[in-house]
């Protein structure tokens, strides 16, 4: 037998076998940065046996994947962007129990191991095994050509087939609209977590939310089912603050104000905890800035690639003023976003509210612009369309 030809016929085989397994959809890919979003043809891969392969209903435009798509944060290209993600799950892998398709299922950006040491304290957000996990023989995505496609979050949300860990799922009420849904995934999870899990907001406690756009709001109603006895909300836009007093806030104040100055003059000495969702380094300080002593500040928002903070070491030594960070609300996505659609469908958690508009697929680069406009709180894709 001729060994090499047979090596050769060998690996023809295997790729044709992974030819078959794969289904043709249609994704919103990024080439480059700056440019909008390409509406293309791709390949999805057919679950491993620990994966399911969901048909995408909803996805969140969430800032975090302009800061990809502006370049800000580095990602490879091409890469399918977009993670706050609701669907159905179309088919399963061979060890998959809790799912089966037809399941209305919501993402989780942060799988987990469960067995390292951040899993097992309860911290499954800071998986030491991350890297390991999200292994995969073959590419999730590729270019009809053959040429693989990156994911963000080893999701890549903007396209109607998607492939998510087991682990990475979690099954939602039938009551839970899923382009409402879509948010619990990622800015509500990262808001009312950071607020529960990150922070542990005291009740009666004061708190300021500096930035107020979807994951800002989802900290304003966190603080008020924490039991905050003040809220302050802090935006350049006065149609955000306008809206942050429906999710709960009982102050407002304009960013281009003297922020610390205006809170004190609200309540006194400065508040308790303070939480930024903007992601710069002038946010950061305002947030120190505007606590009162052994006061906790909440760094939530996600920073362009090289931001580096400078802080006065005082607030730290005679203040004893905190600065902690919190990314995808420090918690555990099954049990969290499951409690949070029960808050929602007692009327204590606003989803609809947040949904500004649904647009069809083909809109998403319309509905990336739009996200400039104070009025926006969240725009939801509708990938059915």
């Amino acid at each position: 037998m001729d060994i090499e030809k047979s090596g050769v016929d060998d690996a023809r085989d295997e790729q044709l076998k992974s030819e078959t397994m794969m289904i043709t959809t249609e994704a919103a890919l990024l080439t480059a940065v700056n440019e909008p979003l390409v509406l293309t043809k791709i390949r999805v891969d057919d679950p491993q046996p620990n994966e399911v392969r969901v048909a995408v209903s909803n996805v969140g435009l969430c800032h975090s994947d302009l800061h990809y798509m502006t370049g800000t944060v580095h990602t490879d290209l091409p890469v399918v962007v977009g993670h706050e993600v609701a669907g159905i799950v179309e088919s399963v892998g061979s060890t998959v129990t809790g799912f089966r398709p037809g399941d209305r299922v919501v993402g989780a950006l942060t799988p987990s191991c469960g067995l390292c040491r951040n899993c097992e304290a309860g911290y499954s957000t800071q998986c030491q095994r991350g890297a390991q996990i999200r292994q995969r023989l073959r590419p999730a995505f590729q270019l009809p050509g053959g040429q693989a496609v990156e994911r963000l979050g080893d999701i890549g949300a903007f396209s109607r087939h998607i492939l998510m860990r087991e682990n990475s799922l979690v099954k939602v009420p039938d009551g839970v609209g899923l382009h409402v849904g879509c948010l619990l995934s990622c800015c509500i999870i990262t808001g009312v977590g950071a607020v529960f899990r990150g922070a542990r907001v005291r009740p009666g406690a004061t708190v300021a939310v500096i930035g107020c756009g979807g994951v800002g709001s989802a900290i304003i109603q966190g603080a008020r089912l924490a039991g905050a006895s003040a809220i302050v909300a802090v935006d350049l836009d006065d149609a955000r603050l306008a809206a942050a007093r429906k999710y709960g806030a009982t102050h407002v104040v304009n960013g281009a104000a003297d922020v610390p100055t205006e809170i004190r003059k609200m309540l006194g000495d400065g508040v308790d905890y303070s939480f930024e969702a903007v992601g710069s380094a002038r946010t950061a300080a305002t947030a120190l800035s505007v606590l009162r002593g052994r006061g906790t500040a909440c760094l939530v928002g996600i920073a362009p690639d090289g931001t580096h903070l400078t802080l006065p070491a005082s607030d730290f030594f005679f203040g004893e003023k905190r600065l902690i960070g919190s990314y995808m609300g420090s918690g555990q996505a099954h049990e969290d976003i499951t409690q949070f659609s029960r808050l929602y469908l007692q009327g204590r958690l606003l989803l609809d509210e947040m949904v500004t508009d649904v647009i069809p697929f083909r809109e998403i680069n319309d509905g990336f612009e739009a996200m400039k406009s104070g009025e926006v709180t969240r725009i939801v894709a509708d990938l059915t369309v």
